[in-house]
């Protein structure tokens, strides 16, 4: 396993690359990724959050700064947030790989929909390998996409605890969440 992380110095922002390797070695390692090589590119120049993770031969994510800061202190690294956002990415990109979800969506044609429940599963995991996560975020996330309903809620519940689902699976699960008039 061979993980690269750019820039090794960072100059707008106090991010630390050993540290982003660190956390993403150890990511790799309990997902059971070790025979893929990672590349991590951070756009230091943007506030934003994005990330995104193409998969060829290498995993190669893309991340905006803003995916990695501390919410409370502008420009500093979190670790809680780099490893949530790397894990992410990762579980996402090996459930296309290994996972059942072939026939998933590239990401630019996921709903908004989709991606909550995508993540909502990817963090449930997290949460079971010990990464902190902050449930509360993404249950409320889950309800902006899908709803304020005891069904959306059930929903969450299920695919937040949820391990070994299929795309058809988490699809079937969130399409509970939806009210039969909006269908």
């Amino acid at each position: 396993m061979t993980i690269t992380v750019t820039p090794e110095v960072f100059n707008y922002v106090w991010f630390d690359a050993d540290v982003i390797r660190n956390i993403a070695t150890g990511l790799v390692d309990a997902l059971g990724m070790n025979d893929y090589e990672v590349i991590i590119d951070v756009d230091e120049t943007t506030p934003l959050s994005g990330i995104s993770c193409e998969i060829g031969e290498t995993i190669h994510i893309r991340a905006c700064s803003g995916a990695f800061e501390d919410t409370r202190k502008p420009r500093q690294q979190s670790e809680t947030a780099t490893a949530t956002s790397i894990g992410r990415v990762l579980l996402r990109a090996r459930d296309r790989l290994v996972g059942g979800f072939g026939e998933a969506p590239a990401d630019n044609d996921l709903s908004l929909a989709q991606v909550a429940a995508w993540e909502t599963y990817s963090l449930g995991r997290l949460d079971r390998l010990g990464v902190p996560t902050n449930q509360q975020r993404w249950r409320y996330n889950f309800r902006n996409r899908l709803g304020f309903t005891d069904a959306t809620d059930g929903a969450f519940e299920k695919i937040w605890g949820s391990d070994g689902l299929t795309w058809g699976e988490l699809c079937a699960i969130s399409e509970t969440a939806i009210p039969s008039a909006a269908k």
